[in-house]
């Protein structure tokens, strides 16, 4: 039986527009994104079964090109469209936080540097630069690598922060692994680089830890 076939409240499209995007489950949103399924199987069904695939839709979304388009009823097309659409999400999460003092928008820039690392497969360590008031300058991926201090230099840091004119910085990076406690290297580091950036009188606010929650914040926790 295809979608078309179903009650209109069990169809993802007709459901979303009833109810809203929020009350589907990943499958039919997925579903709704591939708009058709495969030979004998519904678009729902062919979401579920990619799903299974690749662990869940954090997998998916953070899947490599080749491995993406490898998986049944995917390809490059999709690939391109679903890379655009997030992108667009980056972007507004970026455009939300866009001239408002960060500190008083907490919720708000952790969920944009969650969308722009929580997917990698490695960590990548950036930085927020900010003005005095504590509104974005610009955001900066750094470095590649496992973060300590061999990979983490501080000079760069210093000099971009310079080049930004930043007043302050928050910096991020991301564990992989999804558990986002930090590690005595990620305490060393932060405290390491609030020396080096003392020294031309910008503040480190904070280093934020990306998992699969919210994210840990050094400063909340009593570390910086």
């Amino acid at each position: 039986m295809g979608i078309s076939d179903w009650p209109e409240d069990d169809r993802p499209r007709e459901k979303l527009l009833k109810y809203g995007a929020e009350s589907l489950t990943n499958a039919e949103l997925l579903a709704i994104f591939l708009r058709t399924g495969t030979a004998g199987k519904s678009a729902v069904d062919l979401a579920r079964d990619l799903l299974h695939e690749f662990g869940g839709l954090l997998g998916l979304l953070s899947a490599r090109r080749t491995a993406f388009c490898r998986a049944n009823g995917l390809g490059t097309a999709k690939f391109v469209q679903l890379q655009a659409a997030m992108e667009m999400n980056r972007r507004y999460l970026r455009d939300e936080i866009a001239g408002k003092n960060v500190l008083t928008n907490p919720d708000e820039t952790r969920r944009y540097l969650k969308s722009r690392l929580r997917a990698y497969p490695y960590e990548v360590f950036a930085c927020l630069f900010l003005d005095n008031r504590h509104r974005i300058i610009e955001f900066k991926e750094l470095f590649r690598g496992t973060i300590d201090g061999a990979s983490v230099h501080r000079r760069e840091v210093v000099v971009e922060a310079l080049h930004w004119n930043a007043a302050a910085v928050i910096f991020a990076h991301n564990h992989p692994s999804g558990v986002a406690e930090p590690s005595q290297a990620d305490i060393s580091i932060t405290k390491s680089l609030g020396d080096a950036l003392r020294c031309v009188e910008i503040r480190v606010l904070d280093h934020i830890i990306i998992g699969d929650g919210e994210g840990t914040s050094l400063a909340e926790r009593g570390l910086l």
